[in-house]
Formats: structure tokens, C-alpha cells, sequence
């Protein structure tokens, strides 16, 4: 299920396009419009150019409602996924506080987000995180470059109980996780880029959805590890394709279901 702010006629389009994909999701209205992203492709030359339209300010009353209706949903979610950056008019403490919703609820609090609102979320203590280099070396902080040092850095962060686990996105060099069992570098198959729009969205999709269905930790990564390079192989916006990710998969885990 999504919980989304949704507002103006662009959040209108935003609704209608998610009830023809038949996903599940729930908006909240707010008075402000909501966001659109622009992705230009220059065909002569193959550069991607992405620009990022200033979301909508949310006033107390409309973050409130949010946080209510996580807290009141049913039946309750196992996994909470709070991602992306913060909207204008949100607490650097937004993402923490959902962190407090999933341990009140018993659901595990995944964070795809970077900076200070990063920071609160692992001091109340959430199940995974998933930065991408940069926004690992902000998080951890020191003149972190070598693969050893974002390996220790990461151990560390999981041994002081701020996390369970963590995955860092190294783009086509595949990922870092790190938990109590082990710290290890996957590596995908190699495949042709098309557009790198989506590629962190999806395979954060990919270790929920792998989570839900049963799989341990680690499988569940290769899955979204598969789902990212899966992504990158659409052209535009388009987000991976399920026969992409299942084929990358299997190549990744050697054939392992």
C-alpha cells in the first residue's frame, strides 16, 4: 500500500495513473500541487538531464494526517518504507518519527533517504537503510574511498544497533550489505545502460518485495541488486521489467532460487 501526498491537478494525474498500473495506495490531500520531475534525453550526444521540480510546503496539520494514518492502518504493515527527500515544511525528524510508528506497530522501517533526516531515523533505531556511496561517506563522515573503509564504516553502523542492515548502491558495480552475519560486496551481471532513472527506487522495491515473500536478508538483496540493473536496461522512466529481474537473479545467486 502507498500513503502518498497527493495535490492539484497533477496530483489528480498521479492517482489516475497508479489506479491504471492497479496498484494499492492511499493519497492524502493537501493544498499545495504535487511535484513533477522532468527527464530529458539528448539523442545526438545520449546525456541524461534530469530536473527537479521544488515540491509542495506540508503544513503540520497535512505531515499529522500522514503519521495518522500509518499509525491507524489495517491490517498493519509488516515492512515501512520512508523514501526520498523531505518536502518543504517537514521536520529534519519526519523520517525518526515514523521510525517510532514501526516499533509501536512491530513493523521493520526501511529509510532510503540521506542527510540529517537519515541521521534521526538510525538514532531511534530502524531495520535497514540503503545511501549510495555519497550519501554514505556523508553519513559516516571521515575520508571514507576505499571499499575496505566503506565495509568497516558499515559494520560499525550495524554493531552500534542503529540498524540491522545496510545496503550501499555502488551503481553498475552492484552493492555493499552489511549485518551482524557478514559484510560483502555483490556484484551483477554486466548489461547495457539505457537510463539510470528508477535503478535505486527499484531495487529497494526489490528487497521489500523479496523480504515479504520469505527470502533471507541477503537473497533479498541479490533480488533488488537484479531489479536496479534491470532498471537501468528500460529506456526513460520506465522501471524495471520482471523478466529482466528474475533472469538477473538467477545469474547473480548462480542459479539459486
Amino acid at each position: 500500500m502507498l500513503l502518498y501526498p497527493a495535490g492539484g491537478l497533477s496530483g489528480h494525474l498521479l492517482k489516475d495513473l497508479l489506479d491504471q498500473e492497479g496498484l494499492k495506495h492511499q493519497p492524502f490531500l493537501i493544498e499545495g500541487m504535487t511535484r513533477e520531475n522532468l527527464i530529458v534525453l539528448e539523442e545526438s550526444t545520449g546525456q541524461q538531464f534530469r530536473f527537479g521540480m521544488p515540491g509542495p510546503t506540508l503544513v503540520g496539520v497535512e505531515r499529522e494526517r500522514c503519521l495518522y494514518e500509518l499509525t491507524n492502518r489495517s491490517p498493519k504493515p509488516d515492512y515501512i518504507v520512508a523514501s526520498g527527500s523531505l518536502p518543504p515544511g517537514a521536520p529534519a525528524d519526519f523520517y525518526a518519527r515514523i521510525a517510532l510508528i514501526g516499533k509501536q506497530i512491530n513493523a521493520k522501517v526501511i529509510v532510503d533517504a540521506s542527510g540529517e533526516a537519515l541521521k534521526l531515523a538510525l538514532q531511534e533505531g530502524i531495520y535497514l537503510i540503503k545511501p549510495n556511496v555519497r550519501e554514505f561517506r556523508e553519513l559516516a563522515g571521515g575520508e571514507i574511498k576505499e571499499e575496505s573503509q566503506i565495509k568497516s564504516a558499515a559494520r560499525t553502523i550495524v554493531e552500534s544497533g542503529q540498524c540491522e542492515a545496510i545496503v550501499i548502491s555502488l551503481g553498475a558495480a552492484g552493492a555493499i550489505v552489511a549485518s551482524k552475519e557478514a559484510v560483502e560486496h555483490i556484484v551483477p551481471t554486466a548489461v547495457p545502460i539505457i537510463s539510470k532513472v528508477g535503478a535505486g527506487d527499484s531495487m529497494v522495491a526489490g528487497i521489500v518485495l523479496s523480504l515479504a515473500q520469505g527470502r533471507p536478508l541477503k537473497e533479498a538483496v541479490r533480488f533488488g541488486i537484479a531489479a536496479g540493473t534491470a532498471a537501468v536496461m528500460t529506456p526513460g522512466t520506465e522501471l524495471c521489467r520482471r523478466e529482466d529481474t528474475e533472469r538477473l537473479y538467477k545469474e547473480i545467486s548462480g542459479g539459486v532460487e
